[in-house]
């Protein structure tokens, strides 16, 4: 009887608390959420998938060199010891701004607070019809089916007679020469040229022709140009084709049309550009042309103090006028940012200064061996920049003992040219 009572004091004190609902556990939810973790508050957190997700190695995945549960977690094991937060799997379909509820599919949530992290989908640029024949990479089923397109272009055109449709199978084209893309395009080479290199018997794989196209005058335009320039020689090194000024004007299942130009090709990958999820029409708040929200200086909706957008949701001016990019590291500080400023609400304190970014610098993989890491004035290339480019991301990785698995994959990886996740998976 007595335990009874304690049950429903602890349940009725439960119901007492403010609400802070959480919509996204991408990089800013998630850090959100792990940041509040002492507030007298019942947070929830709500996301589609039950799994946290690593995005910048998805291109590791998609070309073979991890296995997805490598880098995603699930999400209740990774706040399992947070006992002021609990976990919704579904989908939120709008917000109502009078009763303060995010309306999901079959529930109404209530909220005292609510931060936005839905984070970004792909942009076609008014061309979603696209979709279908260019995948973009955004989830583990983006990258697990550009992995069953990549390994099945290799295996049809072993047992293809025709000499012309062989060539357009082995052709991969990928658009957008952003970290993404070129990523992208020397993982694959390297997966032609050395780790199929000799498994089979009627094509040879190093015979691939891969294809980097930019719409704009340099790769990785983010960095500075001397940057750009050695990542481009570093990819003509692994004879991957940098098509600059080249636009995509169409797309279809047999290839794409640039600057004119008809180009037949058996895999077109799309890097080329991101727009953010809908938030925005969930609230009607101004929206740049990506459609991420523009945000106040302490990342709230003007006009609905309550409600924070970060990530890759929010359109960020930081303090200094510095626009910040969506990249995990911004990610991480809005999240962080906003659990202080409800923190500091909740309390009735002072709430913090604008949110400030700290930029840690612009990190891009080249291929084995090659990467290049830019900040400020500082710029590093070459395999030293390859290894603290790895270090970086394994000390990133949020399960345990995922760090110390995927370092040792990737040592062997290195040591063998191996990639153990090749396995064509799904519908073919």
């Amino acid at each position: 009887m007595i335990d009874e009572c304690r049950l429903n004091m602890n349940v009725e004190t439960m119901q007492r608390l403010p609400r802070i609902v959480v919509v996204g556990a991408g990089f800013a939810g998630l850090f959100a959420v792990q940041a509040m973790k002492r507030l007298a508050a019942r947070i929830i957190l709500i996301d589609r998938h039950n799994y946290h997700l690593f995005q910048p190695l998805l291109y590791q995945v998609a070309t073979a060199g991890l296995a997805p549960s490598d880098i995603a977690w699930p999400i209740r094991a990774i706040l399992t010891r947070q006992k002021n937060a609990s976990v919704v799997f579904g989908e939120v379909r709008e917000v109502d701004v009078v009763r303060n509820e995010v309306i999901l599919e079959n529930d109404r949530i209530g909220f005292d607070y609510l931060v936005i992290a839905t984070g970004a989908r792909h942009s076609y640029f008014g061309h979603d019809d696209w979709s279908d024949d260019a995948p973009g990479l955004k989830s583990i089923d983006d990258a697990t089916a550009i992995r069953r397109r990549l390994l099945l272009a290799f295996e049809r055109a072993e047992t293809c007679n025709d000499e012309i449709e062989r060539k357009r199978l082995m052709r991969f084209l990928i658009v957008g020469a952003g970290p993404t893309g070129v990523e992208l395009a020397g993982a694959i080479a390297e997966l032609a040229h050395y780790t199929l290199a000799k498994d089979f018997r009627r094509i040879d794989p190093r015979t691939a022709h891969i294809m980097l196209v930019e719409a704009g005058s340099r790769i990785l335009p983010a960095f500075h140009e001397s940057v750009s320039s050695y990542a481009n020689r570093a990819l003509e090194k692994l004879n991957v084709e940098v098509r600059l000024n080249a636009q995509v004007t169409h797309c279809d299942d047999k290839g794409v049309i640039i600057n004119g130009e008809r180009m037949d090709v058996g895999t077109v990958l799309w890097a080329a550009g991101v727009a953010a999820s809908p938030a925005g029409n969930w609230l009607e708040a101004t929206t740049d042309q990506s459609g991420r929200v523009i945000v106040e200086p302490d990342l709230s909706f003007k006009d609905l103090t309550n409600i924070f957008a970060v990530g890759d949701t929010a359109a960020v001016t930081d303090s200094r006028g510095i626009q910040v990019p969506g990249i995990a590291p911004a990610a991480k500080q809005q999240g962080r940012y906003v659990a202080r400023v409800i923190a500091a609400r909740l309390a009735g304190g002072k709430e913090p200064p604008p949110f400030r970014y700290r930029h840690a610098g612009n990190f891009a993989t080249i291929g084995r061996n090659s990467a290049v890491i830019e900040r400020g004035a500082f710029r590093l290339k070459g395999w030293l920049a390859w290894w603290i480019w790895g270090i970086a991301h394994i000390y990133f990785l949020i399960g345990l003992p995922s760090p110390l698995m995927v370092s040792f994959r990737w040592l062997w990886e290195y040591l063998t040219y191996g990639r153990g996740a090749r396995l064509i998976t799904g519908r073919h």
